[in-house]
């Protein structure tokens, strides 16, 4: 199985503050790799330095076996990105906005326009003709959705993928990310939802204060710990909680 993702002691500083601090990572074809971490932690700025719309301070960055430096533009063009807040032009209309993202990428309009049609159904997005400043958060999630996912990329990056999302939108969008990962699409999600990564992620990657702490199936992970019996959440917990005994902490409210 070929990588699709590999990171090399990837730092990103702030003035003094690190705030992703030597991270290594590799990921394979078909994976549904889950980045875990508290607020802060890095995630976002982690992917943001992945998908070439942050330049890292140091390290090294490959996708699909490219040079992030060297071939960003052809990478962009193979991978979809769904950032934690839709940033769509406002004036636009939905159909206008996925017209935009065709040409763009210059995908075949007619092939596209049937997975638009497909996928709108699936979503419930029946507002194309509505102006995106008039949509809700959640109605700019899904139609973002859309207009990445008609695509088919190579690679998902997906942070906080199902935040905004009803529950049957986010129930629909984690079983079509299986069925991409089956068919050979890698998908590099963030998530706060714990049981989602529990049942959904083939490796789990946790990332504390800028460093990648743990990493491995959920298995090797209980393993790593001496849990075997815990939750994804007890692990995650004891391993980002710097030794607070959360239940005193309770208490004592």
């Amino acid at each position: 199985m070929s990588v699709t993702i590999e990171a090399k002691n990837l730092i990103k500083e702030f003035g003094g503050f690190k705030a992703v601090d030597g991270v290594n990572l590799s990921v394979n074809q078909g994976e549904v790799y889950g980045f875990l971490g508290p607020n802060g932690a890095g995630k976002t700025t982690t992917i943001r330095m992945l998908t070439g719309t942050l330049k890292p301070t140091g390290g090294e960055i490959k996708v699909l076996g490219l040079d992030l430096k060297k071939h960003e533009l052809e990478i962009k063009r193979r991978i979809g990105v769904v950032p934690d807040e839709p940033r769509i032009y406002s004036n636009l209309k939905g159909f206008e906005f996925l017209d935009f993202v065709i040409e763009i990428y210059r995908v075949d309009r007619k092939k596209t326009k049937e997975r638009i049609d497909e996928l709108c159904d699936v979503f419930g997005v029946n507002y194309l003709e509505k102006t995106i400043s008039d949509m809700s958060h959640g109605m700019k999630q899904k139609l973002y959705l859309v207009s990445v996912l008609m695509r088919k990329p190579e690679i998902l990056f997906l942070d906080e993928p199902t935040v905004g999302l009803d529950a049957k939108s986010a129930k629909i969008l984690k079983m079509l990310l299986q069925k991409y990962s089956s068919e050979g699409s890698t998908v590099f999600m963030t998530t706060h939802v714990l049981e989602i990564a529990e049942k959904m992620c083939t490796r789990i990657g946790i990332i504390n204060k800028g460093r990648l702490i743990a990493e491995g199936t959920l298995l090797e992970l209980k393993n790593a710990a001496n849990k075997t019996q815990a939750s994804l959440e007890d692990i995650f917990l004891q391993l980002t909680a710097d030794g607070e005994d959360i239940e005193a902490v309770i208490k004592e409210l």
